[in-house]
């Protein structure tokens, strides 16, 4: 369980999507931290690659293992 406190204008900026799509507040409150959380930890594995020194592969590899050189 979690409780949050919002800002009176982001609260009342939630409460009216909720009513004008008819889905409750608590949907887009997991939504938005689903999709933070998702950022986030991409960021670390990011940041976690770039300090293993890997070397760089050029742009041109990368299209051409992932078959967009097509």
């Amino acid at each position: 369980m979690l409780t949050v406190r919002l800002q009176p204008a982001m609260e009342k900026r939630l409460s009216r999507l909720a009513k004008r799509t008819g889905r409750p507040k608590a949907y887009y409150a997991k939504k938005a931290i689903g999709e933070f959380l998702d950022e986030q930890e991409d960021y670390l594995i990011a940041i976690a690659r770039l300090e293993e020194n890997l070397p760089s592969i050029p742009l041109a590899e990368v299209a051409k293992r992932l078959g967009l050189d097509r």
